[in-house]
Parts: structure tokens; sequence; C-alpha cells
């Protein structure tokens, strides 16, 4: 037979502890998703890294192509003033006697150079390389075949190793006969490049001041947009202890109504767990009373002045009183653990292996009462998803109540049946039963049957329900189905959700039974 072990499980936080801690964590890091930011990394200062590094990466390129527009448009007047000057230089060639010459007017040579501005260069030869007049030292593109005749075209060099801009155009005079020549002006670069430093300067020195400004901008709209996060946390921050009524999700922004809500959502846990609390205090002091007094008088009457048979009936009293007290504890604490179980792990557990051991353990008990205990159930496993710290829990209440209330000579039985979807525990009996009209009732706590004379805390069936609630499990009395006519007894029914095996979803039922039990 399948045994379950369990290790004594370390002593965990109270429920309480826990959710306060969740709803500190919660309101400090201004986050309800399950990978929060360090608890002192600031939202503004977030939001800014990622606005503000992107901006001042972009600005060196922005400096950058604006320098190369720069450049293109300070080429553009100074390549028309090149053009225009060889229109200038073309009407001084002129052809002679089928020889082409050229006759520089002064007009002309002051255009092309004044003795204040010497930046300005020029050339002209013909296309067997003979020069005509100009500076010789001025580079001259590739001599080969002529460029369409009249297409001005421009080209950059360099002379006495300083850069030049060329502009140069293939001329054919109108004479039959004449060759082909070559016109060529040049400038240096330094007016360009200070047009192109000008329009740059007009360019970024605004944005010294616009960018700042900007920033301060973003800055500014940011800490106007997180301030309904302030008074969120305000709020928060001024409300009493007690108080713990869920906050107005109307009053935040839509952004931020999520995180309202898991605050409202984790004030309702913490609600919920406080008056848990509240409630087992009240329960306990209510419950101990009667035992703790019960106590007291038998230890007073045993220090009185009585003889031996007296005192040892006071003391057996203490021993009977003190058992009574102490398994009222016991209850008290296991249906506490039980109300907060939400957080308790949930695994397989085999049904039928579960409530065999635990009826095993019983048998000594029973043996003692006089009562047949006696277990049915299937030979296969019965899976279900549940905690089985608190299915055994909930199966030693129901069998210490059935040989309880179960006369000597009478019989116990717990029995496991397997549907196809659920999994069935009962625990039947050949007691006086339960009455019909309160059949509900003995799931409340402390309530017990009148006319019995059996002791117990009443707390057994609430526990009960409190685990089948849990496990989303349905539970209920029944008159015992297996006794004769006439015969008294009760069943307490169980029903779970079963585990469906891995064969079952490729079988289509897995060969289980095609019934489920009501």
């Amino acid at each position: 037979m399948a045994r379950i072990s369990q290790q004594p499980p370390t002593e965990p936080a109270t429920p309480s502890e826990a959710l306060n801690q969740e709803a500190l964590d919660i309101i400090q890091r201004g986050s309800a998703g399950p990978n929060f930011a360090p608890a002192h990394r600031s939202l503004l200062g977030e939001i800014l890294d990622w606005m503000l590094a992107p901006l001042f990466l972009l600005w060196p390129m922005s400096v950058a192509i604006t320098y190369v527009v720069a450049q293109n448009i300070a080429n553009v007047p100074y390549d028309r003033t090149l053009a225009n000057t060889l229109r200038v230089l073309a009407a001084q060639v002129i052809v002679e006697n089928g020889e082409t010459r050229l006759d520089m007017t002064p007009a002309a040579r002051r255009l092309l150079r004044t003795d204040e501005d010497d930046s300005v260069f020029w050339l002209v030869q013909d296309d067997r390389g003979q020069i005509l007049g100009g500076d010789r030292e001025l580079p001259l593109p590739a001599l080969g075949t002529p460029s369409r005749p009249g297409e001005v075209l421009y080209r950059d060099d360099t002379l006495r190793d300083f850069g030049i801009r060329q502009a140069y155009i293939w001329m054919e005079p109108a004479s039959p006969g004449a060759r082909p020549v070559l016109l060529t002006v040049a400038e240096t670069l330094e007016k360009r490049e200070q047009l192109a430093n000008d329009i740059i300067k007009g360019v970024i020195i605004p944005q010294f001041v616009v960018l700042p400004i900007a920033v301060l901008l973003v800055w500014f709209g940011l800490s106007r947009g997180i301030a309904p996060l302030n008074a969120l946390q305000q709020r928060l921050r001024a409300r009493r202890p007690d108080d713990l009524s869920p906050l107005d999700e109307n009053a935040a922004p839509s952004e931020i109504a999520p995180l309202v809500g898991a605050v409202n959502d984790l004030l309702a846990r913490l609600s919920a767990t406080i008056q848990a609390q509240r409630r087992f205090v009240a329960d306990a002091a209510h419950q101990l009373k009667t035992p703790l007094a019960g106590l007291r008088t038998q230890a007073e009457l045993a220090l009185r002045d009585a003889t031996p048979e007296e005192m040892q009936f006071s003391l057996r009293q203490l021993v009977t009183g003190s058992e009574h007290a102490t398994r009222l504890v016991n209850q008290l604490l296991l249906l506490a653990n039980a109300e907060n179980a939400d957080a308790l792990p949930m695994a397989e557990v085999d049904l039928s292996a579960l409530a065999q051991e635990q009826a095993q353990h019983w048998v000594p008990q029973a043996m003692l009462a006089g009562i047949d205990l006696g277990f049915e159930g299937p030979d296969t496993r019965v899976p279900v998803l549940g905690n089985a710290l608190l299915l055994a829990e909930l199966l030693n209440n129901l069998i210490d109540n059935a040989l309880r209330y179960t006369p000597a000579g009478g019989h116990v039985t717990v029995r496991i049946r397997d549907g196809r979807s659920q999994a069935v525990l009962e625990v039947d009996d050949t007691g006086p039963g339960i009455a019909p009209g309160e059949r509900e009732r003995v799931f409340d706590r402390f309530y017990r049957v009148l006319g019995t004379g059996v002791n117990g805390s009443g707390l057994g069936l609430a526990i009960v329900r409190e685990i089948a609630q849990r496990h989303q499990a349905h539970v209920g009395i029944i008159d015992n189905p297996y006794l004769d006519a006439g015969a008294t007894g009760t069943c307490v029914r169980l029903t779970l959700a079963r585990l469906r095996p891995a064969s079952a979803y490729l079988s289509g039922d897995g060969g289980l039974p095609d019934r489920d039990y009501p």
C-alpha cells in the first residue's frame, strides 16, 4: 500500500504579515506587476532617461547633417559666380586668321583678379595643351575627349597646398577650323567655408538655448503627469491604520487604474485576513473560558485539605480538562490555517491512498471503542488536485466525528468512489444520525446537536467545510445509504474534481467508469 510521507514544514509567516509586506512593497514601488523596479528607482528619472538620452545622442548627428547641408548650400552661389566668370572669360577668346588667341580687356582683367583679391585663378588653353593665358600652376582636368560644348563642369583640387574649387568649360569658336578651347576658373574655399560656418552657427547656437528650455519643459510636463501618483501616495499615507476601505478608481487616471485596482484587491484580502484573525481571537477567548475555568476549579480543589481519593479525582479532571483545551486550541489553529490556505501549494494527491492511510491511523482508537472501522476503495489511483495535509485533516475530523457518535458495536466506513470526472470521499457510520433540518447548521462554528451526550467543540465539521471550499469541492450530509431500511446512520460525502491521466486524453476517457456520482 502506498504511503504518503510529509516532512514537518517550516513555520511560515502569518498571512497578515505576508499581506502587510506585500502592501508595503506595492505602495513603495508604485507598481503591481510581477517584475518590480528597485525600491529607490525614480520613475521620473527613468522616463527622462529614455526621452532625453536619444535626444542627446541624435544631436551630434544633427550637427553633422547640418554641416553637410550648409556646405552644399554655400556652394550654390559661389558656383554660380564661377559660371558667370567663365562667360566673361569666354568673351575674351577671339579667332584671327584661323588662330585662336586671348584678347583680355582691362575690365576683364580687373574682374578676374584684383590687387585686393588674389583668391581667383584662371587659365585658357587649347585641346593640344597650348596655354593661351592665365595661371600656369592651376591644375587642369585631364585632356581628352572634350565634354559637350557649353556645359559647365565643377571639380575640387589643390593649389599650393590649399583647396580650390574649379569650374571649366570647353568652348568651340564659331570660326571654321578653329580648335576647341578649355576655359578654367578657380577660387579658394575660404569664402565657402566661412559661409558654411555662418550657416551652422545660425542653426546650432539657437539649439544651445532651445535644448535646455526643452529639457525643462519636458521635466515640468512629466512632473505634472506623475502628480496623480504622488497624490495617491499622500492619500495612502494620510489614512488611519485601521482604514482598509478601497480607493476611488474613478479619481485616478486610466494609466494607473490597474495599480489602484491591485491595491484595492490587496486591501480586500488584508481586511479579510484581519477579520479572520479577530474572529479567531474572539472564538479562542470565548471557547477557552470554560475549560480554563474548570482547570482552575479542579486545581483549587486539589490544593484544599482533601482525601487522597478526592485529590486523585481532581487530578484526573485536570488531565481531562487539559486534553479538552489542547484539542480545542488545535482545532482553532487548524480552522485558522484552513481559512488562510489560499497560498498553500496544490499538487496531485492519490485520494484513495491518502484515505486508506488515515483510516489505518484510527484503527487502534476504534478497537478501544468497540467499533468496526473499515475502508473501501478502488485498487487504482484516484488522482485529485489538492493539499495533502489539509485533506488528511479533513479525513481525520470526519473519522473522529464518526467514532464519537457511533455506539460500541457499530460500524464506520471510509469509502472512495472513482468516477470519470469526479472523485467521491464518503465517511458513513451507524450512529444516531442527524435530522435533515440540522444538516446545514452542523457546519457552523461551535454548533452542536443537543441531546447527544458527546463531548466536542463544534469545530470539526466547520473545519471540513472550510477545507472543502479551499479545494472547490462540495460537502454534504445524507442518510447512510448502505444500511438496511429502518436503521439509522449518517454519511458525509465530499465530491472533488478528478484529475484525468495522460492516457485519458489519448483514448478519450482513459478507461474510467462512464458515470459520475452526485
